[in-house]
C-alpha cells in the first residue's frame, strides 16, 4: 500500500516562497523585540501533563495532544484511568512553559525579566483559515514588573513590529479583568457565577446584546440582574468618557488605581507610538484564558476576521509553581495569521539579495564546470544568492518554478 503523501490534518507543508517570508518576519521580530530589551529563550515542546491540565488554559486544555507513557512506565494491563496512560503532552501555548521556565531558573535571570519566545505549539482544534493544529507562536513577556510599564512596553513593541511590516489603521482593544469582575459584582452576580457570565459576554460581538440577555436568562439569572448588567454597558456606551463613568459608578467596588492604570497606558502609548493605529477601551473584551488577572488586550485588523495578537496580565500563574506570586504580563502575535495576510497581499521581502540561477548543460566537462563554479563564487562574494543546477529538458518550466522562489536572473552554460 502506498504511503500517504499529504500532511496530517491541521498541519501543512511550507513551500520555499512562503518560507522566505516566514524567515524574514522571524528575523524582524527578533530584531525589533531585542531593541526593546527582550531576551530570546527556548522551552521544550513537551510539558508535564499536570502543568498543561492545571486549569490555566481554558478551552485549550480540551485540545491537548497527550503523549503516552513509555517503556516500563506504561502498563496497559493495569491501566484504569487516563492518568495511568499519559504523563506529558505537547504544549498548547508558550505561557505555561514560560512560567515553569521562570520558576526553575529565576535565580539566573534578571529582574524584571523580559522574555522572547518563538516556537511551535499544538492544539487538536478544528482547522480553518489561519488556524492549524501545529502553528508558530511568538510571545513577549515581562516577569517581575508590577506597574503598567509592562503593558506599555508590550503594546509599543508589538505595534512597532506591525508598523515595520507596513500594517497601519489596526485597532488595539484594551480592557481590565478587574473591571469585568467589578461590573458583574455591582449588578448582583456572585464570584462563583463570574466565569459563566464572562463566557456569555465574550459572545457579544457575534450575538449582540439581545443574544447576551437571552443566554444570561437561559442560564438562570434573574431579570433584574440581567437588565442591570446589560444596561450598565449600554449606559457606558453613551457616556462621554467610559473610564470616568466606570470610576464614578463602580466606586467602592472596583479596586483603586485600575482606571488610572488604563489612562496611563493609553496616554503613554499614544504619545510615543511609531505607526498609526487606534487604541480603544473595550469593556466587552474578555479573552478566554482563565489565568488573566488584570489588563487584557487584543489587536484587530480589517484583513482578518479575528484578532491577530492578544495577551494580558497573569500575576498568579508563577505562584502555582513556586508558592510565591510574581507579576507577569505578556503579548502574543498570531504569527500564522500575519503570514497568511502577507502572503495574500503578495508580500516581497525588502532588501532580499539578488537571486541568480546558473543552468548548466548536462555532461559539462570538468574544466568548464570549474569556471562556472568560480563565477558563482565571485557572485556570492558580491552578495548575490546563486543557484548552480543542471539544465532540465523543459527549461521554460524550470525557470517558471525558480521564478516562484524569487529567482530573477538566469544564465545558461553549455559545454560547447
Amino acid at each position: 500500500m502506498a504511503l500517504k503523501k499529504k500532511p496530517v490534518k491541521g498541519m501543512k507543508d511550507i513551500l520555499p516562497a512562503e518560507m522566505q517570508v516566514r524567515d524574514y518576519v522571524t528575523g524582524l521580530i527578533k530584531e525589533t523585540y531585542k531593541s526593546f530589551g527582550f531576551s530570546p529563550i527556548e522551552t521544550p515542546c513537551v510539558e508535564h501533563i499536570e502543568n498543561l491540565c492545571s486549569k490555566q488554559g481554558g478551552d485549550n486544555e480540551k485540545l491537548i495532544f497527550k503523549i503516552m507513557k513509555r517503556g516500563a512506565r506504561l502498563d496497559l494491563a493495569k491501566a484504569e484511568t487516563e492518568a495511568d496512560l499519559t504523563d506529558s503532552g505537547l504544549r498548547y501555548d508558550l505561557t505555561v512553559p514560560l512560567s515553569r521556565f521562570y520558576s526553575n531558573n529565576s535565580n539566573d535571570l534578571a529582574s524584571p525579566f523580559k522574555a522572547l519566545q518563538i516556537g511551535s505549539v499544538w492544539r487538536a482544534d478544528q482547522p480553518q483559515k489561519g488556524r492549524f493544529r501545529q502553528f508558530v507562536q511568538c510571545d513577549i513577556d515581562i516577569l517581575g514588573e508590577a506597574s503598567c510599564l509592562a503593558e506599555i512596553e508590550l503594546i509599543l513593541a508589538t505595534t512597532t513590529l506591525l508598523g515595520k511590516l507596513d500594517f497601519s489603521g489596526f485597532k488595539v482593544r484594551i480592557n481590565e479583568r478587574r473591571i469585568l469582575k467589578a461590573m458583574a459584582l455591582y449588578c448582583g452576580f456572585s464570584e462563583e457565577q463570574l466565569d459563566l457570565v464572562f463566557i456569555i459576554l465574550d459572545k457579544m460581538d457575534k450575538i449582540g446584546w439581545d443574544g447576551v440577555k437571552t443566554e444570561l436568562l437561559e442560564a438562570g439569572f434573574s431579570d433584574e440582574m440581567v437588565e442591570r448588567y446589560v444596561g450598565l454597558f449600554q449606559e457606558m456606551e453613551g457616556a462621554e468618557d467610559a473610564l470616568s463613568y466606570l470610576e464614578k459608578t463602580l466606586s467602592g467596588v472596583l479596586e483603586e488605581g485600575v482606571i488610572d492604570n488604563l489612562r496611563t497606558i493609553r496616554e503613554s502609548v499614544e504619545a510615543v507610538r511609531t505607526c498609526e493605529f487606534e487604541l480603544t477601551f473595550d469593556p466587552t473584551l474578555v479573552r478566554g484564558m482563565s489565568y488573566y488577572t488584570g489588563t487584557i488586550f487584543e489587536i484587530e485588523m480589517a484583513q482578518f476576521r479575528s484578532s491577530v495578537a492578544g495577551g494580558g496580565r497573569y500575576d498568579k500563574m508563577i505562584g502555582k509553581f513556586t508558592g510565591n506570586d510574581v507579576p507577569a504580563c505578556g503579548f502574543s502575535i498570531g504569527f500564522e495569521r500575519i503570514i497568511t495576510i502577507l502572503m495574500e497581499q503578495g508580500f516581497s521581502v525588502p532588501g532580499a539579495p539578488l537571486k541568480k540561477a546558473f543552468l548548466i548543460e548536462k555532461k559539462m566537462p570538468a574544466e568548464k564546470l570549474c569556471e562556472v563554479l568560480k563565477e558563482a563564487k565571485a557572485e556570492r562574494e558580491q552578495g548575490a544568492q546563486v543557484l548552480v543546477t543542471l539544465m532540465n529538458k523543459n527549461k521554460k518550466f524550470q525557470k517558471e518554478q525558480l521564478t516562484k522562489e524569487g529567482y530573477t536572473e538566469f544564465k545558461e552554460f553549455f559545454h560547447s
